[in-house]
């Protein structure tokens, strides 16, 4: 079983609360293919992560946490980039607005963005002494290739090779994956789920990105969803702090929904 949850909003769509309601459910590991965090913004997630040496984010920390066995946040989420407001405004070597990456923690390696200055925690707490620096787009684009390629076909492996699987999606993108078939998705918003059949989510991705060879990497969800009917359409109530830090709690919340999306997965 391969359940993949999306967000139908780009930032707090309430992905991560349902996919560890849905992993505690169903007995499920929970991956969290790509993901990224705020060195400014996220400043307390970050230093949870760097005392012990290491970078990740709550998210993946708390799929981790909910999955069945003992799996540590990295095994479950390879690529994990580090952002931060960049001072002088513009787009930075990646061109996201207003703000640059400082590092990329790719399977248990670093890249390193050449262009800017690692604040001093960043140098003390991870190990980046070896880690290649890139300081333009083609540079960069040639290990994505050659690193992050690798580490997300090895997942992709590991997920495969999973009896149970919950799939997280990161921001709107409507799949981490493109050569693997979820068995239902449900793509969630602020009070809202809508649940959805794999094959057909996944041919709604196959019309959206225009078909092979156009060049199109990731499939906007809101592209797929205005292409694909959703077998479900359920309401999800609103969770305070100590439920959503519960996954059981959640999974109780979010019963009715977890129904729909199980109905859907193997009908």
């Amino acid at each position: 079983m391969r359940i993949l949850v999306a967000g139908g909003a780009r930032v707090d769509a309430g992905k991560t609360t349902f996919s560890t309601g849905l992993v505690a459910r169903t007995g499920a590991v929970g991956f969290k293919p790509r993901a990224g965090n705020d060195y400014w913004y996220d400043h307390d997630d970050y230093r949870h992560a760097s005392t012990e040496g290491r970078l990740y984010g709550k998210d993946a920390r708390k799929l981790a946490a909910a999955s069945s066995g003992h799996v540590a946040p990295e095994e479950i989420n390879p690529v994990h980039r580090l952002w931060r407001p960049s001072p002088s405004g513009g787009t930075g070597l990646l061109g996201q607005d207003g703000r640059e990456f400082i590092v990329d923690r790719v399977g248990d390696e670093y890249v390193v963005n050449g262009t800017v200055d690692l604040p001093e925690t960043v140098r003390d707490a991870l190990p980046l002494a070896d880690a290649p620096r890139v300081s333009a787009v083609g540079e960069f684009n040639d290990l994505m290739a050659e690193r992050h390629l690798a580490v997300q076909r090895d997942l992709l492996s590991a997920v495969e090779g999973t009896d149970r699987a919950v799939v997280e999606s990161y921001a709107d993108v409507a799949r981490p994956f493109r050569d693997t078939d979820p068995d239902a998705v449900a793509v969630v918003d602020p009070g809202r789920v809508r649940v959805y059949d794999g094959d057909r989510y996944a041919k709604g991705c196959a019309v959206a990105s225009g078909g092979p060879g156009t060049g199109q990497l990731e499939e906007r969800v809101g592209d797929v969803t205005d292409l694909v009917e959703p077998t479900a359409d359920a309401a999800l109530p609103p969770l305070s702090a100590e439920e959503r830090a519960d996954p059981a709690a959640v999974a109780d919340a979010y019963d009715h929904a977890y129904d729909a999306v199980l109905a859907a997965a193997f009908e």
